[in-house]
Order: C-alpha cells, then sequence, then structure tokens
C-alpha cells in the first residue's frame, strides 16, 4: 500500500525465512487440511474425491503462481487486503479482509477440532469429549499469544517434515500391499460410479479447492523472507506445488477408496488418513500419522488465529475498523482485543455447529473462494493498468520496449492469471448456491464486518485515502512535495491546487509525495502487514486534508508515500516528469538536480513556497 515508483520497501534486520522455511510455514497450513478434506469430500461427491482433488490441482498450480506474483509485489504482506486496496479500491481492501476472516475463523475451529479427532485415535477415551477440548486448545491457542509465544518457522518446519514423511510413509504402504493395477481399476470404476453431470462436475470442482486451503499463507510471509524475495518465493512455492501435489490427490483418493466404508462416518471420515495407514500398515502407523496430524492441524489452528488477529489490525490502522482493536496490554504488550476476537469466533463457531466437521467444511467454502477471487481480480486489474500504461507514447518515453519474447510471455502470462480468476470465481459462485450455509455464515461475518467499518468511518468523519504507485508518466501534472513535521504542507497543497485549478482545461491533476521519516523498528513477525504508512498518522491526516481540498476544487488526484531519502523526490519527478513541482523552500537543496527551466517562489503566511517548472 505504500508503494511508490521505485520501492521504498527495506530489508529487515531480522528477515530470516529462506525457501524451505517459506515451505514449511505454507505446508504446515496447506498439508492439513490433507486430514480432513477426503472425509468431507466424500460425503458430497462419493469416491469421485480424489478425482476433483486431482481435477483442482491444475487450476492450484495456476493459483500459485498469482499469489507468487502477489508475495513480490507486496513485500509489506497484507495478500488480499494489500492487492484488493490498491488494484480495486480501499473499500475493497477491507472487503478481502473481511474475506479472508471468515477463512481465519473457520480454519481455527475446523483445524482444533479435527486435531483432537485425530489424537482420539490413539487415546480413544477422548472420543465424547472432542468439542471441549478443542475449544480448550482454542483457548490455549490465544493465551500463547497473548503471552507472546507463537510457534517459529523453524518448529513448523520440523512439524511440516514429520507430517510430510508420514504422508508419504501411508503411500509407500499402500503401494507395497495393493498393486497399481488394482488402484487404477478402482480410480477408473470411480469414475463410472455414479453419473458425472455439468452441476455435480462444477459442485465437485467447487468443493474440492478446500484441499489447497493455506495458500494464501505465503503472500502473508513476503515481510520476514529473505532477499531476493523472487527467488525465495519461487523456490517455496515449487515446493509447496511438488509436495502438495505428490500427496493430496493420491491421498483422497486412496483414503475414500480403499476404505468407503469408515468414511461414512463423520468422526472416522476425520482419521480416514491414519485409518487407512493402519489397515495397511500397523498400528504404529496409524498412531504416528494420528499423532503428526494433530501436530500439524493445530499449527494450522496457531496460524489462522495469528493471521485473523493481524488482519483485524491491519483494518484497524486502516481505519476500518475502531482504534480499540489495536490496544496493547501493558504487561506483555500483545494487542489483547485482537487475539480475544480471533480466538471467540472460532469457538463460538464449533459450539453453534457441535463440532461437526463436515458442517463446517460446507460453511469452509465462502470465505476461501471469495479471498482467492478478489486477490486474483486485484491483481487482474493491476496488470491490465500496466498493459494499458506499456502501450501509451507517455510510458515508452521512461521504459524501454519489451522485445518480442518477453511480450509474448507476458501476454500468455495476462491471459493465464484471466483464465485463473474465472475458474476462481465460478468456484466461489458455485458454493454460494451449492453451500447455502457457508453462504449464510461467510455473508454474515462480511456484512456485519462491513457495517462496522462504514460506521466506524462514518463516525470519525475521515476518508480512507491509501497512496498506490505511479504507472506512468504525467507531463500535465503537479508534483506537490509534501514532508512529515512540515507546517507548510497545507500551503503546499493549496498552492498546487490553485496552479491546477487555474488551467482546468487542461485535465491537469496533482501528484501528492509525502516523504516521511515513519520507520517500522521493530522485527516483523509472520503475517503481520509491516507497512510504515499505516502506522503514520500525520501523513494519513495530510493525505486526507488533500484529497479534501483537491475533492472541493475538482481536482484530479494521485497519492504516493515514499520513506524520506536525500534523492527520492528526484526519482518520482524523473519517472513521472511533471510539468511544475510545489514544495516547501528549506527541501530546495534536496532537488537540485531537477534543474527547471524556471522558478518562482510564492509567499505563504508560514513561508515560502516554491515552484519548479519544466518543459519535458
Amino acid at each position: 500500500m505504500a508503494q511508490a515508483t521505485s520501492s521504498h520497501t527495506e530489508d529487515h534486520g531480522k528477515a530470516s525465512l529462506g525457501p524451505l522455511l517459506c515451505w514449511a510455514v505454507v505446508f504446515a497450513d496447506i498439508g492439513s487440511s490433507i486430514y480432513y478434506v477426503p472425509g468431507i469430500l466424500y460425503s458430497s461427491v462419493g469416491k469421485l474425491a480424489g478425482f476433483f482433488v486431482l481435477l483442482t490441482m491444475i487450476v492450484f498450480v495456476l493459483l500459485a503462481l498469482k499469489y507468487a506474483e502477489v508475495s513480490s509485489r507486496f513485500p509489506e504482506g497484507g495478500g488480499v487486503v494489500s492487492v484488493a486496496a490498491q488494484g480495486i479500491h480501499s473499500w475493497a481492501g477491507a472487503l478481502g479482509g473481511m474475506f479472508i476472516l471468515v477463512s481465519y475463523f473457520l480454519t481455527a475451529a475446523i483445524s482444533c477440532q479435527s486435531a483432537i479427532q485425530y489424537l482420539a485415535v490413539v487415546f480413544p477415551a477422548l472420543l465424547p469429549y472432542t468439542l471441549y477440548i478443542a475449544i480448550g486448545v482454542i483457548l490455549l491457542l490465544g493465551i500463547l499469544n497473548w503471552i507472546g509465544i507463537s510457534e517459529s518457522a523453524k518448529v513448523s518446519m520440523v512439524a511440516a517434515l514429520i507430517a510430510f514423511g508420514s504422508s508419504i510413509a501411508v503411500l509407500v504402504v499402500v503401494f507395497i500391499n495393493v498393486p497399481l493395477q488394482q488402484i487404477g481399476a478402482l480410480f477408473l470404476s470411480s469414475l463410472t460410479s455414479q453419473p458425472l453431470t455439468p452441476v455435480s462436475l462444477l459442485v465437485g470442482f467447487s468443493g474440492a479447492f478446500l484441499a489447497f486451503s493455506g495458500l494464501e499463507s505465503i503472500s502473508q510471509l513476503s515481510p520476514v523472507m529473505k532477499t531476493p524475495r523472487k527467488k525465495v518465493i519461487s523456490l517455496a512455492l515449487l515446493l509447496v506445488v511438488l509436495s502438495i501435489g505428490a500427496t493430496s490427490p493420491l491421498l483422497t483418493a486412496l483414503s475414500t477408496l480403499l476404505q468407503p466404508a469408515a468414511a461414512r462416518d463423520e468422526v472416522l471420515s476425520t482419521q480416514l488418513i491414519s485409518l487407512l495407514g493402519g489397515h495397511w500398515g500397523s498400528s504404529i502407523i496409524q498412531h504416528e500419522v494420528a499423532i503428526s496430524a494433530s501436530l500439524i492441524l493445530i499449527f494450522a489452528g496457531n496460524t489462522a488465529i495469528i493471521g485473523a488477529y493481524h488482519v483485524f489490525m491491519a483494518l484497524a490502522r486502516m481505519d476500518f475498523l475502531p482504534a480499540i482493536v489495536l490496544k496493547r496490554n501493558r504487561i506483555r504488550n500483545s494487542p489483547h482485543n485482537s487475539i480475544a476476537l480471533a480466538t471467540s469466533i472460532p469457538i463460538v463457531v464449533l459450539l453453534i455447529v457441535r463440532g461437526q466437521i463436515n458442517t463446517l467444511g460446507d460453511m469452509y467454502a465462502f470465505g476461501l473462494l471469495a479471498a482467492f477471487s478478489l486477490t486474483c481480480l486485484g491483481l487482474d486489474v493491476i496488470r491490465a493498468r500496466e498493459r494499458r500504461a506499456r502501450k501509451s507514447p507517455a510510458r515508452l518515453q521512461v521504459r524501454k520496449p519489451q522485445g518480442k519474447l518477453a511480450a509474448l510471455g507476458g501476454t500468455l502470462d495476462f491471459w493465464a492469471g484471466i483464465f485463473t480468476t474465472f475458474t476462481v470465481m465460478l468456484a466461489w459462485i458455485i458454493s454460494i448456491f451449492s453451500k447455502p450455509l457457508g453462504t449464510l455464515f461467510g455473508g454474515t461475518v462480511v456484512l456485519l464486518g462491513m457495517s462496522v467499518a462504514i460506521v466506524n468511518s462514518l463516525r470519525q468523519g475521515r476518508v480512507v485515502v491509501l497512496p498506490k504507485p505511479l504507472e506512468t508518466r504525467m507531463p500535465n501534472a503537479v508534483l506537490a512535495v509534501l514532508v512529515g513535521n512540515e507546517h507548510n504542507n497545507e500551503r503546499v497543497i493549496e498552492s498546487a491546487i490553485k496552479e491546477v485549478s487555474d488551467e482546468a482545461a487542461e485535465r491537469r491533476s496533482v501528484i501528492f509525495l509525502y516523504l516521511s521519516k515513519q520507520k517500522v523498528n521493530r522485527a516483523p513477525s509472520p503475517f503481520e502487514i509491516v507497512d510504515p504508512y499505516l502506522e503514520d498518522g500525520q501523513a494519513k491526516d495530510t493525505f486526507r486534508l488533500a484529497q479534501r481540498l483537491a475533492g472541493q476544487n475538482g481536482v484530479p488526484s494521485h497519492f504516493v508515500y515514499q520513506l524520506a531519502t536525500s534523492d527520492v523526490v528526484e526519482q518520482v519527478w524523473r519517472f513521472a516528469q511533471p510539468r511544475d513541482v510545489v514544495l516547501p523552500a528549506d527541501l530546495l537543496s534536496q532537488v537540485e538536480d531537477i534543474n527547471p527551466d524556471r522558478m518562482r517562489y510564492e509567499l505563504t503566511p508560514h513561508g515560502k513556497v516554491i515552484h519548479l517548472v519544466k518543459n519535458w
């Protein structure tokens, strides 16, 4: 959100996640789905569960490519919140936040409930009390986050490796005992066991996306990734795709084809993978898989809680939620109100559905697919704007033309992204009608959240202004330079708007460039949105003032936020190539390389304002 023409993001001193650790965090989230998705899918599509997971795997690969780009473009994190806000509108960012919160709430509920049901494989006496133990686990996770203890990426890697190893062990045991010819025959017979109509095909395709929930985690890790981020993201997602592709479709198919009788019982359906290992292997494998499943599912539940309270805080910093959400306790300096919301809502959900996994699964798709859809759509809008800008003569004067091969690759990538968006949105629309309970729950949460955001915005009387990067040069614009702690900012704003208003026939606009000394000095944590602008109250107030005054005068405006450096004004100026630059007189020493064609001073009650005019 605080990106501009050139990235101002800095490498954090403790950004320590390489490809393997990023894989571990994402796999611990996505990989946990395999332990409950087969049973949920079997209840709706029967023996075709493995087929639909394999079918959806194709879209998952394309979706992973889009999330790789989102993670690279938004090093401050935020995922759907950031990409929707920048690509579509600031309120789309709020909507995306509500969608991902719905997904996080259900992830925490279903993961913790499934974890205890898997643990009941080892300790059957727990089975009658799984709901209450799951609630206790969520409370414990909330307390640990309040204390400030959350799992590190290295611990996640241990859990992910154990879970991945367990999955491979189950596959090896099955393939040793069951001939490939028999497995192939079972798979083919499943395709003819029930008629595949267009409606059933679409419903199954939509439901199978549950097997890949957690992909959004990669976009929340950008602030703590090592550099170069593109390389880290590419390697991490390659490992994710390979590990998920090697386990999820096969385990889903085998666990539903080789023991469908067990899958008919809802409790046993949440234990399918361990039962599969025990049936074809031994009780040792069954218990080991159950324990590793419980471990990784609890990790996934904790990840959901962490992600949820960070989204709450980001929405509050964007002025969509009340400031009380940001309040920290004096003892541990943790955001206890956000953590309380992130833990209490999943508990309420569990109590309402009485811990029924299939019911939770029906509720899951709405928020997950909505967040996927909005992320894809926001990225497509950004890409489309950049394509238009590259084709414009203005852009070609500041950037070298692309080669034919690069242009072809970019075109194919763009249309592949459009196809991905279409398929994901299609799956979401189908889920809205095929999963009415999920639509009711998710729609209610989103409506309540957006209502709170609207009421909070009206109560404060403040407009949400989020900066966006410049995409092309703007030769008819006025660049207004605003500085943190500068008493003359209002005069600069008024002078720039007056300059444009006097020549309105030319349809000129103002670029408001805010130079901030605000820095995030703390070490970022996973799933935190590390954007200096969101914590810079003075910058937000200044941009609100600029937007209000520009709106009153009908002046188009653009907002750019940059951390103050000695050459940042010159960099933005050279990229945008505006006709005029308006800035406080004491900044003149920082723009010596601009070399204007003419310069004039404007006296204000608070000091001089300088106008630099350049004929490009």
